[in-house]
């Protein structure tokens, strides 16, 4: 067991170094979320989109949900995508359970409500804003589609960065169904939580320090960029 001034100073150092492990750990976690926001992204803009401008039965529960899904339990999307990747779920045979593509899964179905709702929000204020302007140009509500994205674009962007820090900082979904084994679906978070639990406080003070980090640059760029979406409208 370390002291804590002995902990941080020897968490320093291996952040210093590059130490090999922490720095696995990190490039993992990092690949891992990045592709499932990417994932998320592809799917939750155009749904989002579709949600803010068309109209079909059934819209309005779709929406509820999707709002709701926001506030999703990690573990709960944790274990929909192990039952689904498990032995005997549909898609057991493929063997993906344990492995880093779960994981991607896992981060994607929590990460696709957070866009899909922003993005929503963001398309409808601004078909209400544009709305006669574009009407009277002859756009229709599908064709207003790749307008109203490019204009919010920085308010998208910063909608895929909060996906991106709740990506980063999940661990329970990961951890259902990556199963935490070194050198292959270890993650920050997951090697956080099990390298306290061992004492080993230099490596969780080290991948903390390096999360933190990441969190507040994920944070700093979306003030950045609403900050630049404000200026831009004004």
């Amino acid at each position: 067991m370390h002291g804590f001034d002995e902990a941080l100073a020897a968490a320093w150092r291996l952040i210093v170094t590059g130490d090999t492990a922490l720095v696995e750990i990190a490039t993992l976690s990092l690949k891992v979320s990045l592709t499932a926001v990417v994932c998320a992204a592809l799917i939750g803009l155009p749904l989002g989109a579709a949600l803010a401008l068309a109209r079909f039965p059934g819209r309005n529960a779709l929406v509820v949900t999707i709002n709701a899904l926001m506030g999703l339990p990690p573990v709960v999307a944790g274990l929909l995508v192990y039952l689904l990747l498990s032995r005997a779920g549909p898609l057991g045979p493929y063997g993906l359970l344990f492995t880093p593509t779960a994981m991607i899964i896992a981060q994607t179905v929590l990460v696709t409500p957070i866009i899909a709702a922003l993005t929503r929000q963001v398309v409808a204020d601004l078909w209400q804003e544009y709305r006669e302007q574009l009407t009277s140009l002859g756009a229709s509500r599908l064709r207003a589609v790749p307008t109203l994205l490019w204009d919010a674009r920085f308010s998208l962007v910063t909608a895929v960065l909060a996906g991106l820090g709740r990506a980063m900082a999940e661990v329970g979904a990961i951890l259902v169904v990556g199963g935490n084994i070194a050198g292959v679906t270890r993650t920050m978070t997951t090697a956080i939580a099990l390298e306290t639990s061992k004492g080993d406080l230099p490596l969780a003070l080290g991948l903390g320090i390096v999360l933190l980090v990441i969190v507040l640059a994920i944070n700093a760029a979306a003030h950045l960029l609403g900050t630049t979406a404000r200026r831009a409208a004004g």
